[in-house]
């Protein structure tokens, strides 16, 4: 027997044993053999039903041992809660529970392995064009006889390219930080004015470039908790966006507001619209709508939707084809 290796149950059965035969050797010298026959008889029956009930624990132990082992082999399927009372069923619930844990983060490790698989693919596909276009430029550069003019051009455009591919680089190390929540977001009270002109800021030549028009309207007091350099990015993010896809004249409107609930950044554009195939799948990286540009990498708006929803906040948009995009930015003032 398997449970007959363990030093402590040899022991156990040997005690026993001893105590018995002295019980009943001393009941046959003060009582009667009878007694003595029938107490031998008990203390047999007591060792059975103590090695019985042993063997069972060794048992049910066993079979816990070879679902530990098929854990170990990564089958989260078993099942063996148990509901009576009991140190061995408070074991098995224990381990259930252990069990659901390690799926959750089995589960958790798949995702992210198939989010990686498919960022190191975008990425890829990302570089490759601007490095292709780079390399066949820098061949046509080597050429002693090209033209000064189109070495020119070809040289600003290799600027061009390099610029697009940092960018891109900066962006997806942003994302990253904020994916595996390395970012430590600040949580101070922002004045919403400071937030929008420090966004601004930062795309005035682009917007000058296309004679677009800019209006701010605001309560001059509102105020949202958050980090400003964060939310920064994500405004800027958004108003190239409303750049790039509005016609040169076109205007874009932002204004702001605080309630008891939320502080609301409202950011409107004259542009060519977004169609509804498109609007679920803006906020998703490296997803490029109908009318993006060619230079487009369809990231800036994923970065603004991270930023955004780490701080307590929320953004939807609204468009429609030829009327413009709306996008509504709020942030609460308490988790919801």
């Amino acid at each position: 027997m398997i449970m007959l290796r363990n030093r402590e149950i040899r022991l156990f059965m040997f005690v026993q044993s001893i105590i018995s035969f002295a019980a009943t050797l001393l009941a046959a010298f003060f009582f009667s053999l009878e007694a003595a026959l029938f107490l031998f008889i008990t203390a047999a029956v007591l060792l059975m039903v103590s090695i019985y009930f042993t063997k069972w624990r060794y048992r049910e132990i066993e079979k816990l041992s070879g679902y530990l082992r098929q854990i170990t082999n990564g089958d989260y399927s078993l099942d063996i809660r148990d509901n009576t009372e009991g140190e061995l069923s408070i074991l098995k619930n224990d381990i259930f529970k252990v069990t659901l844990m390690l799926s959750e983060q089995s589960s958790y490790l798949q995702q992210d392995k198939v989010r990686l698989t498919n960022a190191i693919s975008d990425i890829s596909h990302q570089l490759k064009t601007p490095i292709t276009s780079m390399v066949v430029m820098a061949d046509l550069l080597s050429d002693p006889n090209l033209d000064a003019g189109k070495r020119k051009e070809f040289t600003h455009n290799i600027q061009v390219q390099l610029e697009r591919i940092e960018w891109l680089v900066s962006s997806l190390l942003k994302l990253a930080k904020i994916d595996a929540e390395i970012v430590q977001f600040k949580k101070e009270a922002v004045p919403v004015k400071k937030l929008v002109q420090k966004a601004v800021q930062s795309v005035l030549i682009p917007m000058d470039i296309k004679q677009l028009s800019l209006k701010v309207i605001g309560d001059e007091e509102a105020t949202y908790h958050g980090d400003l350099n964060w939310t920064a990015e994500a405004l800027i993010n958004i108003l190239k966006n409303c750049i790039e896809h509005t016609d040169d004249g076109g205007s874009i409107i932002i204004s702001f507001l605080e309630n008891a609930l939320y502080t609301e950044i409202k950011i409107q554009d004259t542009g060519k619209g977004i169609s509804k195939e498109d609007l679920p799948y803006i906020f998703k990286r490296f997803y490029k709508g109908k009318n993006a540009g060619e230079e487009s990498v369809g990231i800036g708006l994923a970065l603004s939707y991270s930023i955004i929803k780490n701080q307590l906040g929320d953004i939807e948009v609204k468009s429609e084809i030829g009327r413009g995009t709306t996008f509504l930015i709020k942030f609460y003032k308490q988790v919801i």
